[in-house]
Formats: structure tokens, C-alpha cells, sequence
């Protein structure tokens, strides 16, 4: 599954924000019931597991010139929730990118 989201910030910005914020991923499963670990294996690409119900989820957020990419490896077991993930995904995507509140 593929969650594009537009952005006019510098990549640069766009890397800090998510690095500075990455930790609020866990925040899209309810009930705090998520593992999540995030690693970079490049600047422009940011690697996310998450660990939810017995399930991993393995994905990567491509950072790109005027849009970032949530890339998600969904199980068929979860591909019914499909529409509910990719919804989570951009309202947190956008959250993330979102300025920091002062």
C-alpha cells in the first residue's frame, strides 16, 4: 500500500520533523498496543516496524521533493482494514509534517 502526502517544505525540514516526531507513530494504533521501531537506512528514507496484535508491519517513508511516501508491506490477514490504515497513515502523515506546536 502506497500513502502519498504533498509537502512544500525543504527535504531537509522534512527529515527533522519526522526524526523529531517519529515517536508519536505508535500513537496511530489504539490503546497503546504497538511496538514500533524506526531506523533510517538513508536520509531520504526512513524505515518504520511496527508490531500490533500479533501482526508486523513493515514499511518506509520515502521523502521526496514535494511529497513523502508511507510505503506499508500490509499482511492479507489485515487487508480488510486497509482503508482504516491508509486513513490513519495520512491524517498522522500530515500531523507529522505539520509545524511543531510552540
Amino acid at each position: 500500500m502506497r500513502v502519498p502526502i504533498s509537502h512544500d517544505l525543504p527535504k531537509e525540514e522534512v527529515r527533522h520533523r519526522l526524526s523529531s516526531r517519529s515517536h508519536e507513530i505508535a500513537d496511530v494504533v489504539p490503546g497503546g498496543m504497538a511496538e514500533v521501531d524506526v531506523s533510517w537506512p538513508d536520509e531520504d528514507t526512513m524505515a518504520v516496524n511496527v508490531v500490533t496484535m500479533g501482526q508486523s508491519l513493515n514499511s518506509r517513508v520515502l521523502i521526496e521533493d514535494k511529497q513523502v511516501v508511507f510505503e506499508v508491506d500490509l499482511p492479507m490477514a489485515l487487508s480488510f482494514v486497509k482503508p482504516m490504515i491508509e486513513s490513519a497513515i495520512r491524517s498522522k502523515g500530515e500531523k507529522l509534517l505539520s509545524a511543531p506546536k510552540s
